[in-house]
């Protein structure tokens, strides 16, 4: 699958990419599966965790902490979906949060990160139970994307766990090769 999509000038391009990661699978199954399989990474990888393949690529650890980041604004946007009227979803710069809040810590463990993730991912999964069919297509307008329902939302979320999964896999080969 093609990596390259700008999600802000090619938002349809950018929702099939992630959609597509998903393909049939039950988006919750794997949004339950995600924190074992980001604790496994970051074992996997050990002290090469924090290594950048290249200065402008994230290293496996913070591709984690993109996961976790974006959790936080995924919690958000589901209940305001949910319990306002197409309400406005913001975006925000991946690339500005990762170097802001996690680039220059060299003491953020994948405990820290977790300890913040699996509550709130058991909470997002909660929600997503606890929620009607019928409410599942209300929806948010999200400032460069549009429209997009909860259960949209839901299923992004989930593509986007194993598009960045596999990046920090990848970021971990690309590692391990220049090492």
């Amino acid at each position: 699958m093609n990596v390259r999509v700008d999600p802000v000038a090619q938002p349809n391009e950018y929702q099939q990419l992630i959609l597509g990661w998903l393909g049939d699978r039950d988006p919750a199954e794997v949004q339950a599966a995600t924190p074992a399989a980001l604790r496994a990474l970051v074992a996997d990888a050990g002290p090469m965790a924090r290594d950048r393949p290249e200065p402008t690529e994230w290293s496996v650890l913070e591709c984690v902490a993109h996961i976790c980041d974006a959790e936080l604004v995924i919690a958000g946007r589901y209940r305001w979906i949910l319990a306002q009227d197409r309400p406005e979803m913001l975006p925000y710069d991946q690339d500005l949060w990762i170097n802001r809040f996690h680039a220059a810590r060299t003491d953020e463990t994948i405990d820290e990160l977790m300890a913040v993730f699996e509550p709130l991912r058991a909470a997002n999964i909660a929600l997503w139970h606890d929620t009607p069919a019928a409410d599942r297509t209300r929806d948010g307008i999200h400032r460069e994307r549009g429209p997009e329902s909860y259960e949209l939302t839901f299923r992004l979320a989930a593509g986007h766990d194993l598009f960045h999964l596999d990046q920090a896999a990848r970021a971990l080969s690309a590692v391990r090769r220049g090492a």
